[in-house]
């Protein structure tokens, strides 16, 4: 090969180094240290996995896009989960996989209790009794957060907050700007610091939240920890007529599963609403029943000491 020869060569491989994806490079790191720390060639993982060593080799020098079931074979062997391949935070120490080894297999009961045992090592602690001074509903939009909420604060002469409310005054503009001119995760951002505040200047509230609260396991972990939480729940044809009633058809506009999706957006998070102190069913309620029924329910364990 001539010098001209060789410099294009050198000019194509020097721009495929340049084109290298770095998630891909980080990827083909791990695997390698993976690989390393079980004490295995390539050719034995590619051969006990039943891969391609030539694509192990070029995934391992961030050239190769690997297929979850590719990545899937390699944990088999490797002994490891695919959040630690792909770079999840939680595998990234031996401290990190350490902890989730402890928590493997636990039940919901047992995991409630250790993550109870760790907020109280690592935040700032609260008082059951400080606690109990904030009450948050939460729950989807329509089940009566907002006007339920305003009907208690105003029983028990406390500060009524609509985070969303909050979330604008922080942010400078509405939540739907928010989320067009910088995105949810900016939106979830403002969501953790304006509960933040709303929890360092009321000892005091009651506080509406939104429905996707619970879609943020940080700013979930804070309000459960500062506030005494109820899950206002109805039924999906309630949650959906109910948001018609105040004159906003977008639900049902153009969407002929509109109801399926909100059924599935409900099972997915109830899990995460069940987590709440309490759960109080608005369904086939008027509006003055279902605060008279929840201010009798709270008045023995949260707020109010009249």
């Amino acid at each position: 090969m001539n010098d001209s020869g060789k410099k294009t060569e050198m000019t194509l491989v020097a721009g495929a180094e340049e084109e290298k994806d770095p998630y891909l490079i980080a990827l083909g790191e791990r695997l390698r240290a993976l690989r390393s720390r079980r004490g295995l060639t390539r050719k034995a993982l590619a051969r006990l996995a039943d891969v391609s060593e030539r694509h192990l080799a070029n995934v391992e020098s961030g050239v190769g896009n690997a297929s979850i079931q590719f990545l899937r074979q390699l944990t088999g062997v490797l002994n490891c989960t695919l959040a630690e391949m792909i770079g999840d935070e939680t595998a990234t120490s031996p401290e990190w996989l350490m902890i989730r080894e402890i928590l493997r297999g636990r039940s919901d009961r047992e995991l409630a209790e250790a993550r109870t045992a760790l907020s109280g090592v690592f935040e700032t602690p609260t008082s059951e009794r400080a606690r109990r001074q904030r009450v948050a509903l939460i729950g989807l939009r329509g089940a009566g957060k907002s006007s339920i909420g305003r009907m208690l604060a105003d029983r028990w002469v406390v500060p009524f907050i609509e985070l969303n409310r909050h979330i604008e005054v922080l942010a400078g503009c509405s939540v739907a700007e928010i989320h067009a001119l910088y995105g949810p995760n900016a939106y979830r951002r403002y969501e953790f610091r304006a509960l933040e505040d709303i929890i360092g200047r009321y000892p005091q509230a009651v506080i509406a939240t939104p429905g996707g609260i619970v879609s943020d396991p940080a700013t979930f972990n804070l309000l459960l920890s500062h506030c005494y939480t109820v899950w206002l729940q109805a039924s999906p044809e309630e949650h959906m007529g109910r948001v018609v009633a105040q004159g906003d058809t977008r639900p049902m506009s153009g969407n002929k599963e509109a109801m399926q999706d909100l059924k599935e957006i409900i099972q997915s998070r109830t899990p995460f609403y069940s987590k709440a102190d309490e759960v109080f069913d608005t369904s086939d309620m008027t509006q003055e029943s279902a605060f008279l029924a929840l201010d009798d329910q709270l008045r023995s364990v949260a707020l109010p000491k009249l």
